[in-house]
């Protein structure tokens, strides 16, 4: 698994979780790092209440800018209706040395109702068939992050379906307890949920990478709450990859 892979990984493993009780806007800051190794820094800005928007980017810095030039950015919008997200849309964008690639999908009463590619992937054997049916019921990659909830069980025991406008996958979280951090911006409680990955369409069954992924139990997310929005929001997230386990850790999670 990539560098650039892993850190998107780390981003969609991260949710949020009582109905939200007024707009609050979060300014977050998290390090990369690689068995303890700087990498480079992610962000993640948003507008919580009934409705949101979050804006979220990563970017290598020092050696590892030097092996790989990968950053990305993606943004998302909709309602909080009922207790549940009802995302609108998506957009992101990835930068490598190869190629730089943006997904732009639109969502309409939990579906994805258009997407679009460009450049588009290039088609390749053994590629679990993607089906109109797997668009249905699905939340975009950073509508995950946006899940009413409060610190406790209830932020973590719950499945998320996410469809990131060519793969559709679940990420299932569980409740492990419950930690007290302390960073720029906040201080207080976090509910710890172990993560595991389930592949649905749209992934190589027989890349050594799905298969790892698939099996991984070393995936953590921290979850923090977003003021008195009703949210949390992720504060850090732990992933064990096939180079070694990346982490994203808050160096600020300001409520303004």
């Amino acid at each position: 698994m990539s560098l650039a892979r892993a850190t998107t990984t780390c981003a969609l493993l991260a949710c949020c979780a009582a109905a939200p009780a007024r707009a609050e806007t979060l300014r977050a800051r998290y390090g990369v790092s690689l068995m303890n190794l700087p990498l480079g820094v992610a962000t993640l800005n948003g507008e919580f209440g009934p409705r949101y928007r979050l804006e979220a980017g990563t970017k290598l810095s020092g050696l590892a800018s030097m092996v790989s030039n990968s950053r990305g950015g993606a943004t998302a919008a909709g309602a909080v209706a009922n207790g549940r997200v009802v995302p609108s849309a998506y957009a992101t964008t990835a930068t490598n040395s190869d190629t730089t690639r943006t997904v732009r999908m639109a969502q309409a009463n939990g579906a994805a109702t258009a997407v679009e590619i460009a450049p588009p992937f290039e088609e390749k054997p053994g590629r679990v068939a993607l089906t109109e049916a797997h668009k249905q019921g699905v939340v975009d990659p950073l509508s995950a992050l946006v899940m009413p909830g409060a610190v406790g069980p209830e932020a973590c025991n719950r499945r998320l379906p996410v469809f990131d406008g060519y793969t559709r996958f679940d990420v299932t979280l569980s409740f492990k307890g419950v930690q007290q951090v302390r960073t720029q911006g906040y201080s207080g409680p976090v509910a710890v949920c172990a993560a595991r990955y389930t592949p649905i369409a749209g992934h190589r069954p027989d890349r050594a990478s799905t298969k790892f992924m698939a099996a991984n139990k070393a995936m953590e997310v921290w979850l923090a709450p977003v003021g008195a929005s009703g949210f949390v929001a992720p504060y850090r997230i732990s992933v064990k990859t096939q180079i070694g386990t990346v982490v994203l850790d808050a160096q600020e999670f300001a409520i303004q």
